[in-house]
Order: structure tokens, then C-alpha cells, then sequence
């Protein structure tokens, strides 16, 4: 009798498997080697990770593409100042010429500037007010209409949920103490319905001060890139110095529709 030993005549199916396996991933690593080379590819680095809510040392710069006839070529880019409270400046929002329009259509009509009574939502004379100002009824012209359909655009809130333009002159030493937009009392909120954002349009260039000042925003605002440009009254918080044709939209409400103390400014 002779006794015969069984042995496969190819590699097992196992083994065969295991060595394509091991092929794959040679093969899968060479070609990452490959596109790091190239550059295509680039590993995370912690150096690189993204600033905190409250870190202004890197503002956030988007190329906006915005194609009007009259934007008369100028650069155009929407720069995130803050998170508390959410703020945002559209710089060369208006042109030259939309600026001096509503200059010219408002200066005949300039009154001392009132605020709100919140007992009774009439306006009325204050010390904590001194500029001067009028209103532009909404959609009045075709370049108003143009404007605030550019608004609409840029908070995402309809045309029809906006109030009339309102025109503002702050002479040297005018102000407004620092306040709120949002309403507090249930009159003026039942009257005509909560604000919710501002987007302010700065129509002129100054030589100093001017600033748009927010005292209680959180965050290291000393370190945003034009602190040294300030003046002492816009050191005193999160700032922004006034630039014709610059937007700067903040929202007075958060996310959760409740009302945001840091949106204080003045």
C-alpha cells in the first residue's frame, strides 16, 4: 500500500486573496505618494486649524460677484468682523454715485434726529441723540428700488419686510449713545414688528472718528487689522471706521430668534 500525500497544485484561495489584498494597497499608497508630489493633495496641519468664534486676528475675506452696470469696476469683498453680534461688511456696496444721490435727495429735508418713546412708539427729542436725519419712503425711485433690492440680497430678508431709508448727519461732536435696534416693549413690537438686522451705508469718507462702535461685541477686536486707525471713542469696543460706498450689516437678533445683547453700539 502506499500512502499518497495531498498537496495543492496552485496557491490556496486564501493566500491568493491575502496577495491581492497586500497589491491593493501598495498600489493605492504609491499613487498618494504620487499626488502629494504633485501638490494635489496636502495632509492637515493643526497650524492651519479654523479661528474661534471670538478670534478677529484673521478676517475672513469672500470675493463677492456682483455684475451692476455703475459699480464703476471697484474691488468688492463681504469681511466677517464678528460672531457676537453676527456682523458683516460688504465694502463697495454703493457706488460713488449712489452715494451722492442720496446725499443730494436728502438734504433738503434734514431735521434733528429723534428716538422712540416706548410707551407710546411717537418719536421724540433726546440728548442721547444729536445728529440729524430724514426718511426716504420705501421704493420711492428706480435707484432706491435698485438699492434696496441690493438689501434684500445681501441680509436675505424681502424687500417688503424692510423699512424706508433713513438718512443720518453727524456733524463733529454729533453722536448717538450707544443703544439698541431691537424693540424691548410690546407697543412698538405689535406696531410694526420686531427688527430683527441694520445694514448701515456709510455715504462719506472721514478724517477721523465716525466710527460705528460695538461696546459689549466678544471677541480680541484690538487685534482687527485697522485698530492703529481708530480713534479713542472707537478703541472703546468692536469698530468700524466709516468708508463711502462700505455696507455693514449686523443682526439684532441670534439664530434662535432671541434678542442679542451684543448688538449694543452707538
Amino acid at each position: 500500500m502506499v500512502a499518497k500525500g495531498r498537496y495543492p497544485r496552485g496557491p490556496s484561495r486564501k493566500s491568493s486573496s491575502s496577495t491581492l489584498v497586500i497589491a491593493m494597497v501598495m498600489m493605492f499608497s504609491f499613487l498618494i505618494v504620487i499626488l502629494l508630489a504633485l501638490g494635489i493633495l496636502s495632509i492637515p496641519s493643526a497650524s492651519r486649524a479654523s479661528p474661534q468664534a471670538h478670534d478677529l486676528t484673521s478676517i475672513v475675506h469672500n470675493t463677492v460677484d456682483r455684475t451692476d452696470e455703475d459699480d464703476g469696476g471697484a474691488d468688492q469683498w463681504v469681511e466677517v468682523i464678528s460672531w457676537e453680534p453676527r456682523a458683516f461688511v460688504y465694502h463697495n456696496f454703493l457706488s460713488k454715485e449712489e452715494c451722492e444721490y442720496l446725499i443730494d435727495l436728502a438734504k433738503p429735508h434734514m431735521q434733528k434726529s429723534t428716538v422712540v418713546d416706548s410707551s407710546t412708539g411717537k418719536s421724540q427729542d433726546s440728548r442721547v441723540r444729536t445728529s440729524s436725519g430724514t426718511f426716504l419712503s420705501r421704493g420711492r425711485d428706480k435707484v432706491i428700488r435698485k438699492i434696496e433690492k441690493r438689501i434684500a440680497d445681501f441680509t436675505f430678508i424681502p424687500v417688503e419686510h424692510g423699512e424706508g431709508l433713513q438718512i443720518l448727519h453727524y456733524e463733529v461732536g454729533q453722536k448717538y449713545e450707544p443703544h439698541f435696534d431691537y424693540f424691548a416693549d410690546e407697543f412698538n413690537t405689535k406696531n410694526g414688528g420686531q427688527r430683527i438686522a441694520t445694514v448701515l451705508m456709510y455715504l462719506s469718507d472721514v478724517e477721523e472718528g465716525g466710527e460705528t462702535v460695538f461696546p459689549a461685541a466678544k471677541g480680541n477686536y484690538s487685534s482687527v487689522p485697522w485698530w492703529n486707525e481708530l480713534s479713542e471713542c472707537g478703541k472703546g469696543g468692536l469698530s468700524v471706521k466709516p468708508k463711502m460706498g462700505d455696507a455693514l450689516l449686523f443682526w439684532s437678533m441670534k439664530p434662535d430668534a432671541t434678542l442679542d445683547a451684543s448688538s449694543l453700539h452707538g
